[in-house]
């Protein structure tokens, strides 16, 4: 692992991240409850109450819990951007966000509009006072890497896509639905998926791959160029959706080729390791790399079809792409969270991060999603498919927050007895 460029005795307390890698899995499993029991027609059109809980269930429970722990503990680490009070704000966020993604599910569901009103209140300021805070700490840094860029770029996209949230929500609240709401929600969720989580991915690749992957570096035009061309592609995209929606194609051809490029070329930098060892988490990346692809075509696609296949889009872009790699991630993340913490505090008879996830559960766990992935993909066609395929994800995401659980019951189960070497006069405070 190639640690040069990091600033790993910035890292925040282990609790920070932590509490939204453990969350995010349950998230992912009530989703797959809901599955079980929807409709699957309805949840064929994007705007049924179905399609929209699940859907949020997954982009804020799941993946907004995963991008949001890593960034708290890439931010200190890949950026030396301190986040104020990290510990006070991570948890404040974090149990904001529970309740609000909860009442939110609840109140859509019952069409509650209390609920729906303090969902918004609860979500938006969860995510508000994180992101806010994360701005804030990206303020102050000195050198922007490419890296960098890309999170601050996302974060910009994250702000603007919460207070869309918020208008939406709260127009749902009030059954005040209108075609100026549609437009919105339309915006709200391409730069979710595009601006937040495309663009966050597209930058810590930067770094991640050659550090956790010995994979051949960017060039510099994907340093310099790729987020700023596709935030340029997204910004015009909303404004033809505004005021031109006859010409959105053209938009959706530019932001779609540069995310085909960025799989493409994430392919061939797995290709050209240095060290070719496979794991679950290189099998994470080359599939987001093939879904990418997919998902990327068939959005261009889906222009000429007035948008039959938008949801399809989703599960190959926002499961397939989106949620290969955070899933991916988080088997890289959590152990070396948990090796980092215990040897800065003096425990070194621990296991490897290689030994603390069980590598025959970790496949199964990646089997099992890819199974589920595939088969909501056939439900398009064969109805009949959906219960399996719920039931595939729901234990793919009971496997994961087993395999998470386990690098963190080391931690527990290791600080309780004495360290083997006294580093209290120079180690990180925890």
């Amino acid at each position: 692992m190639d640690f040069n460029g990091l600033s790993i005795d910035q890292a925040p307390p282990i609790s920070g991240p932590l509490r939204f890698f453990i969350t995010a899995p349950l998230f992912g499993i009530i989703a797959g409850v809901m599955l079980l029991f929807s409709d699957s027609a309805s949840l064929m059109s994007r705007y049924s109450i179905d399609a929209i809980v699940v859907a949020h269930l997954l982009t804020i429970g799941l993946f907004g819990f995963i991008m949001l722990g890593a960034l708290t503990q890439m931010l200190p680490v890949l950026a030396s951007a301190n986040i104020p009070k990290v510990k006070l704000v991570s948890s404040l966020s974090h149990i904001l966000l529970v309740f609000g993604l909860l009442l939110m599910a609840f109140g859509l569901t019952e069409s509650n509009s209390l609920s729906l009103l303090l969902a918004s209140g609860l979500l938006g300021g969860g995510f508000l006072i994180l992101v806010v805070s994360m701005l804030y700490a990206i303020s102050g840094v000195e050198h922007f890497t490419a890296s960098v860029k890309g999170m601050l770029v996302s974060l910009i996209f994250a702000f603007m896509i919460v207070i869309m949230g918020v208008y939406l929500l709260y127009g749902y609240s009030q059954n005040d639905i209108t075609e100026f709401h549609y437009i919105v929600a339309n915006i709200h969720s391409v730069w979710a998926v595009f601006g937040f989580a495309g663009v966050l991915i597209i930058g810590v690749a930067f770094q991640v791959l050659p550090m956790f992957y010995v994979a051949p570096r960017f060039k510099q035009f994907c340093k310099k160029r790729v987020v700023l061309l596709i935030s340029t592609g997204l910004l015009i995209w909303m404004v033809l959706s505004l005021y031109a929606q006859e010409y959105t194609l053209y938009a959706k051809l530019w932001i779609a080729t540069f995310f085909w490029a960025f799989a493409t070329t994430v392919w061939i930098k797995f290709n050209k390791r240095k060290r070719p060892i496979s794991d679950v988490t290189v099998w994470y990346w080359r599939a987001a790399s093939i879904f990418l692809t997919l998902g990327s075509f068939l959005w261009i696609f889906d222009e000429f079809f007035k948008h039959q296949y938008i949801v399809m889009v989703g599960i190959l872009i926002g499961g397939g792409f989106i949620l290969s790699i955070m899933l991916g991630m988080l088997y890289k993340i959590v152990p070396f969270l948990v090796w980092f913490h215990l040897n800065a505090e003096g425990y070194m008879t621990i296991p490897t991060m290689n030994e603390m996830i069980d590598k025959k559960l970790a496949r199964a766990q990646f089997g099992l999603f890819i199974l589920s992935l595939i088969g909501f993909v056939f439900a398009f066609y064969m109805p009949v498919a959906l219960f399996p395929s719920a039931l595939a994800f729901i234990a793919s995401m009971i496997l994961l927050e087993y395999n998470v659980l386990a690098p963190v019951k080391i931690y527990v189960e290791t600080k309780k007895r004495k360290p083997d070497f006294d580093m209290s006069s120079f180690s990180m405070s925890n």
